[in-house]
């Protein structure tokens, strides 16, 4: 979800607040935050929190039609030289979704 829908969604609370809770989430492992073409935050919650098949290194994909931001769950792994660490990846590709193939 991005800010604006959870926004739009919540009255009476503070913009500031929202994106605070947020990133919030992605540092204690709750949500990780996904950076599209046009510099858009979506968020998504982490479903497998604690579980072996929990990682961060995923690649996302966003629809050109309708916007729509998945994450696919194959891990990529990235090689890095000697003395790198690797703390957060965002692995964007675009294109048309299924649904919007279809139509």
């Amino acid at each position: 979800m991005s800010h604006e829908f959870i926004a739009d969604e919540i009255e009476d609370i503070n913009r500031a607040t929202i994106y605070r809770i947020l990133n919030q989430f992605c540092e204690d492992g709750l949500a990780h935050k996904v950076i599209v073409e046009n510099g858009k935050q979506f968020f998504a919650l982490c479903r497998n929190c604690g579980t072996e098949d929990h990682h961060h290194n995923h690649l996302h994909f966003q629809c050109k039609k309708c916007n729509q931001v998945e994450c696919f769950k194959s891990e990529v792994n990235i090689s890095l030289p000697e003395g790198y660490r690797v703390e957060n990846f965002n692995g964007l590709v675009s294109g048309l979704c299924n649904n919007c193939l279809a139509a």
